[in-house]
């Protein structure tokens, strides 16, 4: 069998600093290989069915299904056989929202999947198309207008999905510079992070920011760190055929031993272990 190899966009093949920001109009009839971005990406499904895998988890696709994928997920698109799926999708920089919606958006890693109704669907299709439509014409003022679109549906989404994925005991709680530094080690996960660099994002001392996290979190910096990784390997162990070696690195871990060694730790099997028990089943 040939390893299933996820493709990584980069934001340099479909955005640059100048346009953070486009949208297109996919007609898909065939799958759409599990793959990950540096960038967001928002879909709206227009016409047609079929299932979208999200982090190793099959959800159903139809008329009115949303979803929005960070830098931190990993997903494919499976037709239904005969099916075309038409859609519109949205990608995005961070850099396109302000830092303080930005930060209220995605506060924490919820997987955000939606079936809208008839009236939600209705209002999010006319905000997709308006954003198109001003992307076609390009006249003056039309990033504005776009960008505001974008932003009227991310909060919407927002307001969609109360939950979190955070603990909502945890979260409910968490000072402003500890929610900045848990969202940026959400979508960061898989750099070389280091605990002054976050202390650095979130604007403390590293000893006071390794103070705050544990009390807040229950848990120390390097074990929440260490755990958006082992969770994103498992998952990539289940979907893909990549050598353990690779799905190490992707996960952002730097050697083999300390990966195999947390891993068995959370998981109670190694890698290849839990690989061979627990094949990818869409769900």
């Amino acid at each position: 069998m040939e390893d299933r190899q996820p493709k990584r966009l980069l934001n340099a093949h479909y955005l640059s600093e100048t346009d953070p920001f486009r949208m297109f109009r996919h007609c898909i009839d065939g799958v759409v290989e599990v793959h990950w971005h540096e960038f967001f990406e928002m879909v709206l499904v227009l016409e047609g069915s079929g299932m979208h895998v999200l982090n190793g988890k099959g959800i159903r696709l139809a008329p009115g299904s949303l979803f929005l994928v960070t830098p931190a997920d990993f997903h494919e698109i499976i037709p239904d056989p005969g099916s075309t799926i038409i859609l519109y999708d949205v990608v995005f920089t961070q850099h396109v929202l302000r830092q303080e919606l930005f930060q209220w958006l995605f506060q924490s890693s919820v997987e955000r999947c939606y079936d809208l109704n008839e009236p939600s669907w209705t209002a999010f299709r006319t905000e997709f198309e308006r954003m198109w439509k001003e992307q076609e014409q390009g006249l003056p003022g039309s990033e504005w207008v776009a960008q505001g679109a974008l932003e009227r549906i991310l909060i919407d989404l927002a307001r969609l999905g109360a939950g979190t994925g955070l603990d909502d005991r945890r979260e409910g709680h968490l000072h402003p510079s500890i929610r900045t530094a848990v969202t940026y080690i959400q979508h960061h996960f898989r750099e070389p992070l280091t605990l002054k660099h976050v202390a650095r994002h979130a604007g403390l001392s590293p000893s006071y920011f390794s103070e705050c996290f544990r009390r807040q979190l229950g848990i120390p910096f390097q074990i929440f760190l260490q755990d958006q990784r082992l969770q994103f390997a498992c998952s990539l162990l289940g979907l893909t055929e990549l050598p353990v070696t690779e799905v190490c690195l992707a996960s952002g871990f730097r050697t083999l031993n300390h990966f195999e060694r947390a891993f068995k730790r959370k998981y109670l099997y190694t890698p290849r272990e839990l690989r061979g028990r627990k094949r990818f089943q869409i769900r």
